[in-house]
């Protein structure tokens, strides 16, 4: 059944804005390295970066209808994430819906397909993560659905999902643990500077992250020359 969901539970904003500060491979690693999208999506320009909760889009080969579709049950602040039901590389967005979309407050486009106009996209400061970049148009005929769990360049996104994307990639967080994963993203970031301090100082890092003793462990010695 085709269908679109008006209403979803979203997120905590606070937790929104503190994952918005970590970025997609802090987070990635916070949570176990699992929830990237594949990583052929790329940002149509590399200062884009966006965090938000997630809208979903599914749509047909060729067919962009469902994109306005979600367009109409958007809030501010929401990223959409657009999957097709087969493969598919046609442009189903470009400067048109982007300006809709911004006009309507949606923060980016995570879209397992084509996007054009991205010079006018750019232009317009608004992020698109996309398969590829196509002037292939497309047709609005063929009906989907809009705030139902997809399946998004590998990896599944359900409505409210907390999506963040940046220049390394795209991952979704889902909504019941976004607020743990926040934290252990700072908890890492901070373990992180003072790892970066030693580093700065000279100090090599398999002295302090137990890699030497695993080199010894597997059998690895040192020898001055073959």
């Amino acid at each position: 059944m085709n269908k679109v969901v008006r209403k979803i539970k979203r997120p905590d904003a606070e937790v929104v804005k503190i994952l918005e500060t970590l970025g997609t491979a802090t987070i990635s690693e916070a949570q176990g390295r699992r929830g990237l999208l594949n990583p052929y999506m790329r940002p149509i320009y590399p200062a884009a970066r966006v965090c938000g909760p997630a809208i979903t889009a599914l749509c047909q080969p060729g067919d962009n209808m469902m994109i306005h579709a979600a367009i109409e049950v958007s809030q501010p602040g929401d990223v959409m994430v657009v999957a097709v039901t087969s493969d598919s590389t046609d442009g189903y967005f470009g400067e048109l819906l982007g300006t809709s979309l911004q006009a309507h407050g949606v923060k980016g486009l995570i879209l397992d397909a084509g996007c054009r106009d991205v010079t006018e996209l750019t232009a317009m400061d608004f992020p698109v993560w996309s398969k590829c970049i196509s002037a292939q148009g497309t047709v609005k005929e063929t009906p989907g659905s809009v705030n139902i769990a997809v399946v998004c360049a590998n990896q599944l996104v359900r409505p409210g999902d907390v999506i963040m994307a940046d220049i390394d990639g795209v991952v979704v967080v889902p909504r019941e643990t976004a607020a743990a994963v926040a934290k252990a993203g700072l908890d890492r970031v901070a373990k992180e500077e003072k790892t970066r301090a030693r580093l700065k100082t000279g100090e090599l890092g398999m002295n302090f992250n137990g890699i030497r003793e695993k080199l010894a462990a597997l059998g690895v010695v040192y020898i001055d020359e073959e």
